[in-house]
């Protein structure tokens, strides 16, 4: 991928919104058109067969003009009555519980520290304890860089005949994810992330078994009814008034990725993370500065690192010094905000591109280690 890199303005290395490349946003100026004709309809065709190439399925993808919050929700409202069971590890993966008890969900949960991932042992022993209907699970945990196998846990998921119910917001697009393969039950992912679009939009998959036990929900509400969701696809529309702007550049990215081949993104987004792990060996080295990854090694997203500060070093100070230097970074999340900073390795970034941010991070650590 080309660097990216505008005059006047910090490359965003941001968890979110990421840089959107300069052909994409020049997509959005092309006209307005009917969105219940045939022009829309071919073209809307055209984006979800591009979407089904990157999410691995022959499902739909719905999309909905709105974050990905709202298909979170569409997740917790849409599937049958019932509690829930949702694993934690993050700030990221506990709002997907408070979404679920939002929605009037009975919610149980398994945690696990920040920056590691709930054991699959945990997970068993609470399916074993109580009959869910569903669990939750963040599949890429944007607070802490975890990442969380999705094939073991949908396996577990189906011995208990359970719903698997996937935040994948910055996941799809930059790591491997087997929507049809692993028999995931909802896949949603927002367009600001590693797909490398504007924010605004939202998309997701969802199994035949999870549409068929649809049906039950008694308070699936109107904006995201799944079923109506589901109609729609069928004749390449959606059920609101989309942002057609968006759906424009939506078309563009969207070829380009399942042109190249998914999976060619998801080894770039690898090399990312590992120019990351690599800059942070090298820097406690030759700085003295003792900087560490919070994700377990081998659970590490290659889409986001949250990297611990020490404790005389402020991480809202390092993003503003980083600023100076043209580039945006992430400042820590949650309880992790004031000690720590992140890197979002993902969208269309290259690997010169993150060394380049990487080492206007590290001269902005050696200035405010002077001070």
């Amino acid at each position: 991928m080309t660097d990216l890199h505008r005059p006047g303005f910090g490359t965003f290395f941001l968890p979110g919104p990421t840089e959107v490349r300069l052909e994409v946003l020049e997509a959005m100026l092309a006209p307005m058109l009917p969105h219940r004709g045939a022009a829309f309809e071919h073209m809307f065709a055209r984006i979800v067969t591009s979407l089904q190439a990157i999410f691995r399925t022959t499902r739909p993808v719905y999309v909905s003009t709105s974050s990905a919050t709202g298909f979170m929700e569409m997740a917790v409202r849409c599937a049958p009555p019932g509690p829930v069971l949702s694993l934690v590890n993050g700030a990221f993966s506990e709002r997907f519980a408070d979404i679920a008890r939002s929605c009037a969900r009975d919610v149980d949960v398994v945690s696990a520290a920040w920056g590691d991932i709930v054991s699959l042992e945990h997970v068993e022993t609470a399916l074993r304890t109580r009959r869910y209907v569903a669990l939750t699970v963040v599949h890429s945990e944007t607070s802490t860089g975890a990442l969380t196998p999705l094939e073991p846990l949908a396996q577990l998921a189906r011995a208990h005949d359970v719903l698997v119910l996937v935040d994948s917001v910055t996941g799809i697009a930059g790591a491997p994810v087997e929507t049809d393969a692993w028999d995931l039950d909802v896949v949603l992912t927002g367009s600001q992330k590693a797909l490398a679009l504007p924010p605004g939009l939202a998309f997701a998959t969802v199994s035949e078994r999870f549409l068929q036990r649809a049906h039950l929900a008694t308070a699936r509400g109107r904006y995201f009814d799944v079923r109506e969701f589901e109609q729609y696809a069928k004749k390449n529309q959606t059920p609101n008034t989309p942002a057609i702007s968006l759906l424009y550049a939506t078309l563009l990215q969207c070829e380009a990725i399942a042109s190249d081949g998914v999976e060619q993104r998801w080894l770039r987004h690898a090399a990312l993370q590992h120019a990351t792990e690599q800059w942070v060996s090298q820097t406690r080295e030759t700085l003295g500065i003792e900087l560490c990854i919070y994700a377990r090694s081998g659970h590490r997203s290659p889409t986001v690192s949250a990297i611990a500060l020490p404790a005389h070093l402020s991480g809202d100070a390092l993003v503003r010094a980083v600023a100076q230097r043209g580039f945006v970074i992430g400042g820590g999340y949650g309880k992790l905000k004031a000690t720590s900073f992140r890197i979002g390795h993902m969208g269309d970034h290259s690997v010169d591109g993150v060394r380049r941010c990487l080492d206007a991070v590290a001269d902005a650590l050696q200035s405010l280690k002077a001070e």
